[in-house]
């Protein structure tokens, strides 16, 4: 592998992680945003909790694929990670926030957005290309 910018190994054409280990992490992610979002809905009504849930939402998934790990806590379980296709190290937090409003896309037309990595030759959805990320396994790329 070579050295990328800002000190990152280049990724192209490097291990992707596959679907359903996206899925799965998907999936658990899912499930930690949903109770924190069904709480907030309980404490605050279905208006007021609802709001706090997406504001919950932006940051659980900005906040980890953001940082230098890249991963959130479904992805941590399945051992995963987001890196930048550029330079092989953290998306940083602007393109993290990208690539979730990008996800909303992905999942609102009947999910081709998630789709779209099952025939990429870099194997990623529409939000990956928006932030020009990809998503590989940790063992590939190991943490440093």
């Amino acid at each position: 592998m070579e050295a990328g910018a800002h000190g990152g190994t280049s990724v192209y054409g490097g291990a992707r992680a596959g679907f359903w280990r996206r899925f799965a992490a998907a999936f658990i992610d899912g499930i930690f945003v949903g109770i924190a979002s069904g709480i907030l809905r309980a404490i605050l009504g279905t208006g007021a909790g609802s709001a706090l849930g997406i504001v919950v939402s932006v940051v659980y998934f900005t906040a980890f694929v953001g940082a230098e790990r890249g991963q959130t806590l479904g992805q941590m379980a399945l051992g995963i990670r987001v890196l930048g296709l550029d330079n092989g190290a953290s998306i940083g937090y602007g393109r993290a926030f990208l690539r979730w409003l990008v996800s909303i896309v992905s999942a609102i037309v009947i999910l081709l957005g998630y789709l779209w990595m099952l025939w990429d030759k870099e194997k990623q959805c529409w939000h990956d290309k928006a932030a020009n990320d990809v998503v590989v396994p940790v063992r590939a790329y190991p943490l440093r």
